[in-house]
């Protein structure tokens, strides 16, 4: 086995990281020259002097920390189109952080017509960069031979997506429940990529260590445990490799300063926002003359019982039947016409900062489960993992997953927060919600006829396929 570097592979990625420094100083430059031509201070004194390299500096950092966030540079993964979104969101917030700022400076109005215009000659650099450098990127990197190894259906259903890179990956093999390693190895040997679901932890492990020593790249759907163990410290007391995992324990200091920080987002959003809800109020009044709130039970952490807040987006009878449902989305015929709008601007969820501000919820964590639905997927799956923590109001499964994500994958989201919670996270998670509030597919609804995400109908109470390791111990 060869462990040395390919020069070739490594040209590649020197040409990539090249191309992507130098879209950061054009337009890292771009801002600069904006802010010495319109919004520099003139004055003469040191605090003068030094503001404008503060600013600039203050800039650099914010769009670094953006683009990173946003995965403005993941070319060969994003479309065009993606890529052009993603970095045109990161140039709009840093400019509008620093224009805040700039006002905050001197306490006066500055005029933002000059960052727009900063806005639109970045978006044209954004444009011509990502065509140039996707065709690149293309060139330099041919389609891997690619094998999917996975148990059954169910799990080859979620390597799919692999099928969305036609030029990243030419998928040529598929291997259903191996029942050796020596059958898995004898299958992949000859190809460059390999995707694996649901196939026993032994086995996995086995595809691991082959693919890291014969320089194979490996994208694997993990079990819960993988990610329970991603949350693990090692402990050093001990003469051998010991890793101790707990149940989620967040120090105190990050939870004062977690709830600190979401009373001051969530009154700041609620002032901000007084005349929307006043809008949006009388607009769900005038609708069907029914009630403007939809007050439901949901569940938060350590099971405890709370009552979340929305705007009522469905008829006063959705669910006259007593039956708990979860959105079809467009389909719905439950959705009333002003909740329509509510939905696709996300409007209908503002009530929820008053949960906040209140405590029952915070800005960032696992989604609150409504009982009767979270007991049904407690049938097959430990979907009370998610309860270690506070409920909120955005997290994993919301910014990477979609409405219709399946609930195994959501836990599985949730889980890989809750192993990696801190005010760091917390704030990229924030920002990583704004890229979705635009896109449509991250509110795509479950099956007509669903009760639950897990294909739970009145006629069929059939559910998600769980990996055997990952169900529920009875």
């Amino acid at each position: 086995m060869d462990f040395s570097v390919n020069p070739r592979n490594l040209m590649k990625d020197n040409i990539m990281r090249g191309l992507k420094l130098l879209h950061s100083i054009l337009t890292i430059a771009l801002f600069i020259v904006c802010w010495y031509l319109f919004y520099r201070s003139y004055g003469t004194k040191p605090a003068y002097v030094r503001y404008n390299p503060l600013m600039c500096g203050a800039y650099t950092v914010i769009h670094i920390c953006l683009y990173h966030i946003y995965q403005g540079y993941v070319v060969g993964f994003n479309r065009i189109a993606e890529l052009v979104y993603t970095q045109t969101l990161a140039d709009v917030i840093a400019a509008g952080i620093l224009w805040v700022l700039d006002m905050l400076a001197w306490l006066h109005w500055i005029n933002p017509v000059y960052f727009i215009g900063l806005v639109a000659v970045q978006f044209i650099l954004n444009v011509i960069w990502t065509n140039i450098v996707n065709t690149i990127y293309f060139k330099l990197h041919k389609p891997k031979k690619t094998i999917l190894i996975y148990r059954n259906k169910n799990d080859l259903k979620r390597l799919t997506e692999a099928y969305r890179f036609p030029e990243k990956f030419a998928i040529q093999t598929k291997l259903e429940n191996p029942s050796t390693f020596e059958e898995i190895r004898e299958a992949i040997s000859d190809h460059d990529t390999v995707f694996v679901a649901g196939i026993p932890a032994s086995l996995q492990n086995g595809i691991a260590k082959y693919c890291v020593q014969n320089n194979i790249q490996g994208y694997f759907a993990p079990h819960i445990g993988d990610i329970i163990m991603l949350g693990s410290y090692h402990v050093r007391q001990f003469t051998i490799p010991i890793m101790n995992i707990s149940r989620a324990n967040p120090a105190p200091e990050y939870l004062f300063v977690k709830r600190v920080f979401d009373i001051l987002i969530s009154g700041i959003a609620i002032l901000l926002f007084s005349p929307v809800l006043l809008l949006v109020s009388i607009a769900v009044k005038v609708g069907d003359g029914g009630p403007v709130l939809y007050k439901q039970v949901r569940l938060t952490k350590d099971g405890k019982l709370f009552r979340i807040w929305k705007f009522r987006s469905m008829r006063v009878d959705a669910e006259k039947d007593g039956v708990a449902r979860l959105s079809t989305g467009d389909n719905d015929d439950r959705i009333t016409p002003v909740g329509k709008v509510l939905r696709a601007c996300r409007l209908d969820e503002l009530p929820q900062l008053f949960n906040i501000f209140g405590g029952s919820m915070t800005i960032v964590g696992p989604r609150p489960e409504r009982p009767e639905i979270a007991a049904q997927y407690e049938e097959i799956l430990p979907f009370s993992l998610r309860l270690q923590v506070k409920a909120g109001l955005t997290g994993y499964a919301q910014v990477y997953g979609k409405y219709n994500t399946n609930p195994y994958d959501k836990l599985q989201m949730d889980l890989l927060y809750i192993n990696r919670m801190g005010l760091f996270e917390d704030l990229k998670l924030m920002f990583a919600t704004v890229a979705i509030l635009f896109k449509k597919e991250s509110t795509e609804g479950i099956s007509v006829g669903s009760l639950t995400a897990a294909n739970v109908t009145e006629e069929n109470v059939a559910a998600p396929e769980v990996p055997e390791e990952d169900k529920v111990e009875r």
